[in-house]
């Protein structure tokens, strides 16, 4: 099933989405009095299981705003760099790479793990604010995110898909200029709306992680392909690798790297600027669309 954060007659709820049918139907329809969040459905995974399909016609798609499937997460945002082979060449390449010391090689030896911080977080539709007074090289990634559903410490590769509750599509939206002038991640990654995620999650029974299609086009260009079957650390291998001395909790968001085609890995860059529209589809996952607007055009979400 593909679930959702939705906005209703100005009441934001969790449901079922089907594109197909057009239509949101709210969990309560299914687990009477379930007024939390998706986290908390997440945490209750054994009952979820239990619901069945649909039956009535729901609530048109059209009549509901689709917030972030968790918005301003409570739990990490795990992010996984250069996990494409020629992603982490063109990275390299490019001059921005402050990460690989004076003889990088063609790829990690180890995954390269940082974090977003919660607050970046927003939803297909909104908007992707540029802070000129803070960066000038504002740049794109489209990455398949997992969310997790089982705590878990020390998570063995064979065992590691058990610990997934569904998937979801991630834009890991990147200051290039404070990501190499800080000479690390984490401010560069995790200004306020560089964290669009959505528009749904899919439950882990519907997705073959390993072989999905990912596209991503700006202003209708397409500038990255490709298949996560290319991922240099599969999704196995990043929870273990993260899980070793990190206790992994239910809502966990994990982010497994974008592949080539960024803004930076162009000659010259081709950075984003406000009016620029990022579009994003993953097969199974739908479509998260944003736009880039400059602080200059209104202040942005707190």
């Amino acid at each position: 099933m593909k679930f959702v954060t939705f906005l209703h007659n100005g009441r934001q709820r969790v449901g079922i989405i089907d594109p197909e049918r057009g239509a949101v139907w709210p969990i309560a329809d299914f687990i009477p009095d379930f007024t939390g969040n998706l986290l908390d459905l997440v945490r209750g995974f054994e009952e979820v299981n239990n619901i069945l399909a649909p039956a009535d016609d729901g609530i048109p798609i059209n009549d509901v705003s689709l917030c972030a499937p968790i918005p301003c997460p409570e739990r990490n945002i795990l992010c996984v760099g250069k996990n494409y082979l020629e992603h982490s060449k063109e990275f390299q390449a490019s001059g921005f790479d402050q990460s690989s010391g004076p003889a990088p090689s063609d790829a990690p030896e180890a995954p390269i793990i940082f974090t977003k911080a919660p607050s970046s977080v927003i939803a297909t539709g909104d908007s992707i604010y540029w802070n000129p007074q803070v960066t000038q090289q504002v740049d794109y990634e489209a990455e398949l995110g997992i969310i997790i559903g089982k705590e878990g410490r020390g998570i063995s590769n064979s065992d590691a898909y058990s610990h997934v509750w569904g998937y979801l599509i991630i834009n890991d939206v990147t200051a290039r200029d404070l990501q190499k002038n800080h000479k690390q991640w984490f401010l560069g990654k995790s200004q306020d709306s560089f964290c669009p995620m959505g528009p749904w999650v899919a439950s882990a029974d519907e997705v073959d992680p390993e072989n999905l299609e990912l596209r991503c086009w700006i202003n209708d260009e397409l500038r990255q392909s490709a298949n996560t079957r290319d991922l240099i650390f599969d999704i196995p291998t990043l929870i273990e690798t993260i899980s070793a001395g990190i206790t992994l909790q239910p809502g966990d968001i994990i982010s497994t790297g974008t592949p080539s085609g960024v803004g930076i890995g162009f000659n010259p860059p081709k950075f984003l600027k406000p009016g620029d529209k990022i579009r994003i589809t993953i097969e199974g996952l739908g479509e998260l669309s944003n736009q880039i607007r400059s602080n200059a055009d209104t202040v942005a979400p707190s």
